[in-house]
């Protein structure tokens, strides 16, 4: 059985990795790697994103 990777919630100290501000959704690569952006850049590089296929994931804000 293949081993999952579950990744943590965002919360209030993860930053855009475009601006810094308070990210909103992580983008997972193919790679593995994420990206984080605020939502203003995630709506800019979602097609991008989308054209490599990476996995978008928008998440409520945990405290």
């Amino acid at each position: 059985m293949p081993a999952t990777l579950t990744r943590s919630p965002l919360t209030a100290a993860d930053r855009c990795d475009r601006c810094g501000a308070a990210a909103k959704v992580r983008a997972v690569l193919t790679s593995g790697g994420e990206l984080l952006f605020c939502q203003h850049h995630a709506n800019k590089y979602g097609a991008g994103l989308r054209d490599i296929d990476a996995a978008i994931e928008s998440e409520a804000i945990s405290a």
